[in-house]
């Protein structure tokens, strides 16, 4: 079986000292996360994580789920029992308000917390993930009626949520829709048409699962304009509370898939399904984006979950698989071969992930903190703010994180090599499973195209100015520390270079559109190496305070993180040049060939 350790101390190491958690105390539910608090809440997570996902994860890759004649589908054994473990410690509600049931801590914890249980078992908390979607979809569209009859049992996790968005025809260009909802006379709506790719659409783990689901109303307008947004529950409301009869919709079939077999991938048929309409009328996108924007952030973080658990494997078997001697002498003589860690090309593959690792932690941990602000701030400039940096964000960390996560998976595997090709060891169902988060919730290349294509541009650039200002400050900020320049030396380097593609692509896109659509994915990159570097270089200043206050027993932490961040800074952000020379090559050559040629 797998490993795992929840990394709690580098996730208070950025809470606590990094990310400055108490000066935020002012925020609505910040100051019931102290420090101490923090600190428990956390190794809860981890002792969950550990304890109970962990050991269903290969178990749910063998068994997967299994879909019946009555369309009823049944998940792996352990999961249903997993799942009640996590609803009854309050972890659904862990983040949302108290006026809706939950405990209004911080969203930001809620992330934290959300990388172990993904690391542990990501298959399982696609449930209580897309459940989350639906939780703010309600509370942010949903009128006061709909929050009373559904938000309570699905804050306690006793009912379930999804998103219906893709049909056979229509996924990313969501203006081929076709889901018809009709008005039944009575204020609601005969939902009919059929959606694939519904994670959690049907499943044994709840008394009832609540659809999102979007659907053109009878003569709304074509395309994405005409769209709208449907409650359609699994079992009806019943008048005075409680469950009523079975709704017109079913589980068609299950996808057999690549990965995250454990979770139920569904084809799900409406057949005149009665359903509510949430928000405005053909203003379905504004409230579907309400939960794709957190699902990102939340696939985002199985990109860093799944690298982290590969991660902690390779490194395992690399210290205790023997096979040849390090080149610069053997280093356990008394054994027949040294452990494979000591060889140069193993340890840069390791430290490659680790270091990636723990900037994509401080970076998820960040945007996350953004929309904390975004939400709760008192000051509407400080709203403003964080707002305008997590829509920035978002897209950066799904396609970065995904792709890193994806490719660490394999480098994993590649560390135990043959062993990592065999089953058993667990390594092929990391590659397997991180494989999906770079579809999902938009591929990455569309996050790419939303990147520059909308988010640099939006508001006159006000937020790309604010990040590039705020880095760049930074940087200025610490000039005269000697002990900042390997890593202030680096990023000002990379800023540069995110400077100037960016004005590239201000100079050369608008003539010629394709040159954002061939730069688009190297940007995202570069954009994401800078993020990352800038998160390392906070905390490099971070773990210097601490050296410099003689933590003792302590001191090796900050010394290794120190050591970590040097490797990242001078073996991962050099990147950005090679991805500024691609940008500027333009598109020319990558649209050259005509279609038939290829």
């Amino acid at each position: 079986m797998t490993l795992y350790r929840a990394p709690v101390r580098d996730t208070l190491f950025l809470l606590n000292e990094v990310l400055g958690f108490e000066r935020h105390a002012d925020l609505p539910g910040f100051s019931d996360a102290s420090p101490d608090v923090l600190d428990v809440i956390l190794d809860e997570a981890a002792r969950l994580a550990e304890n109970v996902m962990l050991p269903l994860n290969r178990v749910g890759d063998l068994e997967g789920c299994q879909h019946h004649d009555d369309g009823s589908v049944t998940t792996p054994k352990g999961f249903k029992a997993a799942l009640d473990r996590y609803r009854e410690g309050g972890w659904m509600g862990l983040a949302v308000p108290a006026d809706h049931g939950g405990q209004g801590l911080p969203y930001t914890l809620h992330q934290a917390a959300g990388e172990y249980f993904s690391s542990a078992n990501m298959a399982l908390m696609m449930y209580a993930g897309l459940t989350q979607g639906a939780i703010a979809a309600l509370i942010a569209h949903g009128s006061e009626q709909q929050k009373v009859a559904y938000l309570p049992a699905l804050v306690d996790g006793r009912w379930a949520g999804t998103m219906n968005l893709t049909e056979p025809h229509c996924g990313t260009d969501l203006g081929l829709l076709r889901t018809r909802a009709v008005p039944d006379g009575k204020g609601g709506y005969s939902i009919s048409g059929q959606k694939i790719f519904i994670s959690a659409g049907e499943h044994d783990l709840c008394e009832n699962i609540v659809h999102l689901v979007l659907a053109r109303i009878e003569g709304a307008p074509q395309g994405t304009k005409g769209i709208s947004l449907f409650i359609v529950p699994k079992f009806k409301l019943a008048k005075g509370g409680g469950l009523g009869k079975r709704n017109a919709v079913a589980c068609g079939s299950i996808e057999r898939k690549m990965g995250i077999h454990g979770n139920a991938t569904c084809v799900m048929n409406y057949d005149g399904a009665e359903g509510a309409l949430l928000g405005e009328e053909n203003g379905g996108l504004k409230a579907m984006f309400t939960m794709m924007n957190e699902a990102r952030l939340g696939v985002a973080l199985q990109g860093l979950a799944i690298s982290e658990v590969a991660f902690q494997n390779a490194a395992v078997y690399a210290r205790e698989r023997l096979q040849g001697r390090s080149l610069s002498g053997p280093k356990e003589p008394d054994k027949p071969a040294d452990p494979i860690i000591v060889h140069a090309d193993i340890r840069r593959t390791l430290m490659t992930m680790k270091a990636f690792n723990e900037g994509g932690r401080a970076l998820l941990l960040w945007t996350a903190l953004q929309s904390d602000i975004a939400h709760r701030a008192g000051d509407a400039k400080a709203r403003e703010a964080g707002d305008d940096l997590l829509g920035l964000l978002t897209p950066v960390a799904k396609g970065m994180l995904t792709d890193k996560g994806f490719n660490h998976a394999v480098m994993a595997q590649q560390v135990f090599g043959g062993h990592g090709y065999i089953e058993e060891n667990g390594m092929s169902q990391f590659v397997r499973d991180a494989r999906i988060a770079m579809i999902y919730e938009g591929t990455n290349g569309i996050q790419a195209l939303d990147l520059v294509g909308r988010k640099l541009a939006l508001n006159g650039g006000r937020a790309m100015r604010a990040f590039m200002q705020e880095v760049g400050d930074f940087c200025e900020g610490n000039r005269a520390d000697e002990k900042m320049t390997p890593f202030t030396k680096a990023l000002k380097k990379s800023l540069n270079d995110l400077q100037a593609a960016t004005l590239w692509l201000m100079q050369n896109a608008m003539s010629e559109p394709d040159n954002a659509g061939s730069a688009a994915t190297d940007y995202l990159h570069l954009f994401g190496l800078v993020a990352l570097g800038y998160m390392w270089s906070r905390m490099a200043k971070a773990a210097q305070v601490r050296i410099a206050e003689d933590v003792g027993e302590g001191r090796s932490f900050y010394e290794n993180k120190l050591a970590t961040g040097r490797f990242f800074m001078e073996h991962a952000m050099p990147e950005t040049a090679l991805r500024l020379a691609r940008i500027s090559a333009g598109a020319d050559a990558m649209m050259a060939l005509p279609a038939e040629a290829f």
